[in-house]
């Protein structure tokens, strides 16, 4: 089975913080990351590989240093890596780094197609669905199990009142849940022999996408402004007998007019 994986890299969100004059994420000095989300799909392609055999092949869109991930990617066990980077690309939203995406899958050979539900720079969680839509191959979203068949995947699906169990048939994309696996550490020793030089790089050029339909130009959102969440108050503890305490709630929600 030749499974792809989409993989980005993105800003530890732990260490993020917001300009308050710009409403922009700061990102000097914020360590990146393989998305989570994205880690858990190439655990689970490469939990496949280990049991039906075939390649993974993970890919990603964003700048050269993006190849970090790549790498650990490498080290974990995937069989290569792909870069896609043009500056033609800069400034996409979910659509036009969808459609760039689809066109380096498009030149490869795949059964399966794996990526992270979202990405926790953006939590839009449209890049994997819309990846299947270009290719016009199936999808299934929010996958915590899956098992091969035959040529049909037989995928755990989780729903937020219970889970959805869908016999899908390759070639399909699939978006993964953190609940999917637990994620392996690199191989030591692949860390030693893994450099740049096996990571295959490719442009808008390398694609068949018109470059109108790439970057800033081919992105339709945008974004006016990003803030965080507004911290929320300390609770006030009510030490009083059961029914004086109803009491007292009741009161409070009737003098914030909830009531």
């Amino acid at each position: 089975m030749n499974i792809v994986v989409c993989v980005k890299q993105v800003p530890d969100t732990t260490a993020v913080k917001i300009d308050p004059k710009t409403g922009t994420l700061i990102r000097d000095g914020v360590p990146s990351i393989m998305n989570p989300e994205d880690k858990h799909a190439l655990e689970g392609a490469l939990q496949l590989k280990e049991q039906v055999g075939g390649k993974v092949t993970v890919v990603s869109m964003g700048l050269p240093m993006a190849k970090a991930v790549l790498r650990e990617a490498l080290c974990m066990g995937a069989d290569e890596a792909i870069l896609l980077t043009d500056r033609a690309m800069g400034g996409a939203d979910t659509l036009a780094t969808s459609k760039a995406i689809a066109g380096v899958i498009a030149k490869l050979d795949y059964d399966l197609v794996f990526a992270g539900r979202q990405a926790i720079d953006g939590d839009t969680a449209q890049v994997g669905p819309e990846i299947a839509e270009h290719l016009n191959i199936p999808q299934v979203t929010y996958v915590q199990d899956v098992k091969v068949e035959g040529k049909s995947l037989i995928v755990n699906r989780a729903l937020e009142d219970g889970h959805q169990v869908i016999e899908v048939k390759t070639p399909c994309l699939l978006t993964a849940i953190e609940e999917l696996n637990e994620t392996r550490y690199m191989h030591v020793a692949k860390i030693f022999e893994t450099s740049d030089d096996e990571i295959k790089v490719m442009s808008a050029a390398d694609i068949d996408v018109d470059v109108a339909e790439l970057g800033l130009k081919g992105s339709p959102t945008k974004v006016k402004k990003s803030m965080t969440k507004e911290v929320k108050g300390a609770g006030e503890i009510v030490r009083e007998a059961p029914k004086n305490a109803a009491y007292y709630v009741v009161g409070k929600l009737k003098e914030k007019h909830y009531i």
